[in-house]
């Protein structure tokens, strides 16, 4: 039986990041400072706790924004489903999305920053204007640095990355984590590409998507003008 204790699940989360070979070194970094909060929800599949996850997804964008330090993410872990494959978490992820996103049209406009298009190549997800990147995880993903034991989704602000820009650390710290996805993985992500190549959106879950797929996300948001990447 998978434990679903929401300590022992976020303790395993940590564990998961925290191993020395692990790839991402942002999100080893954000962990090792305490800047990576964590929600259980229960299963991916229900829009029960989308209220709960929006709300935690708030208190987290107010306190990345009174910090002074990059390097925040916050993750959602959901207890189920169980088992799962990467069509189905893809699915389930952006009912989620879609939710949150609904949601969130009622409080806030969109990240002027941003496209709300996910279809655009500058495109990104946004909550209170606040413009992020997700990173799906689930113990069926194809590649080895997404297979937690739990299905997750990683909110990372796009707002730090432009602050690592500006200090010139951003190339290096990105060019370190394909270098160590590759010894990690095996290969290269197949989804990879830097922001403003292609759609950001074909990377949240982590499946790989030929040119055909269409992301499902329908934004409700306000009109935002003169969108401006943050990165």
């Amino acid at each position: 039986m998978i434990e679903t204790d929401p300590e022992a699940m976020m303790l395993e989360f940590q564990h998961f990041i925290n191993d020395e070979t692990y790839p991402c070194v942002a999100a080893r970094a954000a962990i090792s400072r305490q800047h990576l909060p964590c929600l259980v929800a229960d299963h991916m599949g229900c829009p029960k706790d989308d209220r709960r996850i929006l709300q935690f997804l708030y208190s987290f964008v107010a306190d990345f924004r009174g910090a002074n330090s990059s390097l925040h993410s916050a993750a959602i872990i959901f207890r189920g489903p169980e088992k799962t494959t990467e069509e189905t978490f893809d699915t389930f992820l952006w009912q989620r999305l879609q939710s949150l996103s609904g949601l969130d049209a009622g409080n806030f406009r969109y990240d002027k920053r941003v496209n709300p298009d996910p279809s655009a190549s500058d495109f990104s997800f946004s909550l209170a204007e606040e413009a992020f990147f997700i990173i799906g995880l689930h113990p069926a993903s194809s590649r080895r640095s997404r297979q937690f034991k739990y299905p997750a989704m990683v909110f990372n602000p796009h707002a730090q990355f432009d602050a690592l820009r500006k200090t010139n650390r951003f190339e290096k710290m990105k060019n370190i984590v394909r270098q160590r996805d590759i010894l990690y993985s095996g290969s290269i992500n197949p989804m990879l590409a830097d922001f403003g190549e292609a759609s950001e959106a074909y990377q949240y879950s982590g499946r790989q998507h030929d040119g055909e797929w269409t992301c499902p996300l329908k934004v409700m948001h306000a009109e935002t003008k003169d969108h401006s990447s943050p990165q």
